[in-house]
């Protein structure tokens, strides 16, 4: 089996180099081994417009069945900063509570036909085994809301 040719590059989630930060996530190379890693990769893979590998890191409860991505929407991606980091020990005690799942905070700033857009999202992340892997425990989204 070859191993998988990793995109080199800065990394849109804004890790320094692609092949070392979301690259091996998108060539399933590697796992993301947390959800903010997860999130970040997530947010590389729209940029990238890879449907795949959001569709393999969507929770199959709450996954579309409809295409995640349109190819005709003219949609360019700008800029991703996290928040939950701000939140870290709250986040750290709820880990020991609930070590599957975790919260991700984030803001991602992108164009429409050429007007300034924000999403500004908490998405929720479950850890469990994934049947496509043959079992193999995974990072998955689940859903997101959208705080004032």
């Amino acid at each position: 089996m070859s191993k998988p040719t990793l995109p080199s590059g800065a990394c849109p989630c804004g890790g320094a180099a692609l092949s070392s930060c979301c690259g091996p996530y998108l060539a399933g190379a590697a796992l993301p081994p947390t959800a903010e890693a997860l999130m970040r990769s997530r947010y590389t893979a729209y940029t990238q417009r890879n449907e795949d590998y959001l569709r393999a890191t969507w929770h199959p409860s709450t996954r579309p069945q409809d295409a995640i991505l349109d190819p005709d929407e003219d949609l360019r991606w700008l800029g991703l900063e996290i928040k939950s980091a701000l939140r870290l020990r709250q986040r750290k005690a709820e880990l020991l509570d609930h070590p599957d799942s975790d919260t991700v905070e984030f803001v991602a700033r992108f164009k429409v036909a050429g007007r300034a857009h924000r999403l500004h999202e908490v998405s929720r992340f479950l850890r469990e085994p994934d049947p496509a892997l043959g079992g193999e425990v995974r990072w998955f989204y689940l859903d997101g809301t959208f705080p004032k």
